[in-house]
C-alpha cells in the first residue's frame, strides 16, 4: 500500500466542513456508503465532510467517462459492482473523486444544477447497509481478548493450542446484519444458570456488545483456487466498524461443542460507511509483534510485506448512553479505547487462511476481527471483559450500574486513523439501542 497525491495533507476541498480538522471525512478520505433517494432508491454515495454526494449522478453527468463509459452501473444500487473490480481501478475512481472535491475542480462546484440533484446534508440523508452481503465470518484475531475470555473459563489454559497458529473463526449469520442506528431486540434463548437446574427459555441476561473491525472482500475465487498472502490485499475492498451483539448466557451454555449459535445469530450492527484501503495507505504499521517463544505464522500465512505493513494504526473507542443519562442531557460514557494494531492476526492473513481450503470467496463478503482488545483494562472491546463477566460492575454518571446492557441502553462505536504529516480520517459511528 503506498501513498499518493490523494493523500496530500496540504489538499484542500470545496466542501468548507471537509476542511475542519475534526472532521471525519475530509477530502482524503471518500469513503463509500448507500443512501436512498427520495424514490426510496439505494445508491452509492461518498461523504465529503458534512455532505453526501451521489455518485450515480456524478456518472450519469459523464463526470467519470475518463475512467468508465457506463460507471453509472456500479453506481446504481449497492457496493457489490463496484467491488467486482479490482484495486487499480478502485484507485482511478479514488483519484477522480479527489479532483471533483479539489478546490481546483469546478466540474461538480460551478454545477449547481448538479449539486442539488447530486448533494445533501449527512444529517439529512438515509443511509442503508452498503453492501449486500453474500456470507459473513467473524474471527477471534485479538490475543488479549482471547486470553483474557479463556482466563475466566480456564485460569490454569486460558489460549487453547492452536490458537497462535491458526486465525479462529466462525461462520456468521449475513441475514441479520443491521445498519448503524436499527435498534436492538433482546434475543430470547436456552440458559442454565446453574449446574443444579435444568435450562430454561427466556429472554437473554447477559447481553454484551463487541466492539470490531470488519473489512468486505472485493473480486472472486473460484471453488478450490486459494489466496496466497501475496494477494490477499489486492482482495481488500475496504474496512468497517462491526458492533458483534452477543448474548453471553445463552452463548454459555450452546457453545459446545461447536460453537457460537443462537447467542450470536439475532443482530450484528455495521457502519454506513467503508473507508477503502487506499484511504488507509498512510496509516499502515508493522503486523503485531509476537513474543519469542511465540511460532512463527505457517509459510502461508508469512510474507515480508505483510510482517513490515501488514497491521493498520486504527483507533476504536466504545461509548454508552442509557436511556436516563440521554433524559438527563449527559454525555455519552466511554467504557474502553483500543487499537487495531493489537490485533495478533491481520487482515491479510485472516482474509488468506479463509480462502487457504479452496473456499470462493465472493464479492461483498465481511469478515469481522473479533473483539479489539488491548492489553490495559481500559481497552477492552467487550463488557464481558470490562466488567469480569460482572463482578467488577462500571459505575455511570447518573450512579447507574451495569454489568451487561439493559434495555434503552445505547451503544456508540467510533474509530480514527491519526499519523504525523497527514490528515487525520474517521469511520464515522456504528449505533444500536437495546430494546426488549
Amino acid at each position: 500500500m503506498t501513498t499518493d497525491s490523494t493523500h496530500d495533507s496540504s489538499l484542500q476541498s470545496w466542501v468548507e466542513s471537509a476542511n475542519d480538522d475534526a472532521c471525519d471525512f475530509p477530502i482524503q478520505n471518500l469513503p463509500y456508503g448507500v443512501c436512498l433517494t427520495e424514490d426510496d432508491e439505494p445508491r452509492v454515495c461518498t461523504a465529503i465532510g458534512d455532505q453526501v454526494v451521489d455518485l450515480y449522478e456524478l456518472a450519469c453527468a459523464d463526470l467519470f467517462e475518463d475512467v468508465h463509459e457506463s460507471l453509472a452501473d456500479a453506481f446504481d444500487w449497492r457496493l457489490n459492482v463496484l467491488m467486482h473490480f479490482g484495486r487499480p481501478f478502485w484507485r482511478q475512481i479514488r483519484s477522480r473523486l479527489s479532483e471533483l472535491m479539489s478546490t481546483e475542480c469546478g466540474d461538480l462546484r460551478d454545477d449547481s444544477e448538479l449539486r442539488k440533484r447530486a448533494m445533501r446534508p449527512i444529517e439529512l440523508t438515509e443511509l442503508v447497509c452498503p453492501v449486500d452481503i453474500p456470507d459473513y465470518t467473524d474471527f477471534y484475531a485479538s490475543v488479549h481478548h482471547a486470553t483474557n475470555v479463556g482466563s475466566m473459563f480456564r485460569p490454569d489454559n486460558p489460549l487453547l493450542p492452536n490458537y497462535k497458529w491458526i486465525p479462529i473463526g466462525y461462520h456468521g449469520r449475513a441475514s441479520s446484519i443491521v445498519v448503524s442506528g436499527t435498534p436492538i431486540h433482546r434475543p430470547n434463548g436456552q440458559t442454565r444458570p446453574s449446574d443444579d437446574a435444568p435450562p430454561a427459555y427466556g429472554p437473554c441476561r447477559l447481553l454484551d456488545y463487541e466492539m470490531e473491525v470488519g473489512f468486505y472482500v472485493g473480486g472472486t475465487n473460484a471453488i478450490g483456487e486459494v489466496v496466497s498472502i501475496d494477494d490477499a490485499e489486492s482482495r481488500i475492498f475496504g474496512m468497517t466498524l462491526v458492533n458483534d451483539w452477543s448474548a453471553r448466557d445463552m452463548q454459555k451454555w450452546e457453545y459446545q461443542p461447536l460453537g457460537p449459535f443462537l447467542a450470536k445469530s439475532f443482530a450484528t450492527s455495521v457502519s454506513p460507511w467503508v473507508i477503502t484501503m487506499d484511504a488507509l495507505a498512510p496509516f499502515r504499521c508493522a503486523a503485531f509483534e509476537r513474543d519469542a517463544d511465540d511460532p512463527q505464522p505457517l509459510d502461508y500465512l508469512d510474507s515480508e510485506s505483510n510482517r513490515k505493513q501488514g497491521g493498520v494504526d486504527l483507533q476504536v473507542e466504545v461509548l454508552l448512553a442509557t436511556k436516563k443519562m440521554r433524559d438527563d442531557g449527559k454525555e455519552p460514557m466511554r467504557l474502553s479505547k483500543g487499537s487495531f494494531s493489537d490485533m495478533y492476526w491481520t487482515v491479510a492473513q485472516m482474509l488468506t487462511h479463509h480462502a487457504s481450503n479452496g473456499c470462493n470467496l465472493q464479492p461483498g463478503d465481511l469478515m469481522a476481527s473479533g473483539t479489539v482488545s488491548g492489553p490495559g483494562k481500559d481497552a477492552r472491546g467487550c463488557l464481558l471483559e470490562l466488567t469480569w463477566r460482572g463482578t467488577e460492575p462500571i459505575t455511570l454518571p447518573t450512579g447507574e450500574e451495569r454489568k451487561f446492557l439493559q434495555d434503552g441502553d445505547e451503544i456508540i462505536m467510533r474509530g480514527s486513523c491519526e499519523r504525523d504529516g497527514y490528515r487525520r480520517i474517521g469511520f464515522g459511528e456504528c449505533r444500536g439501542v437495546v430494546v426488549g
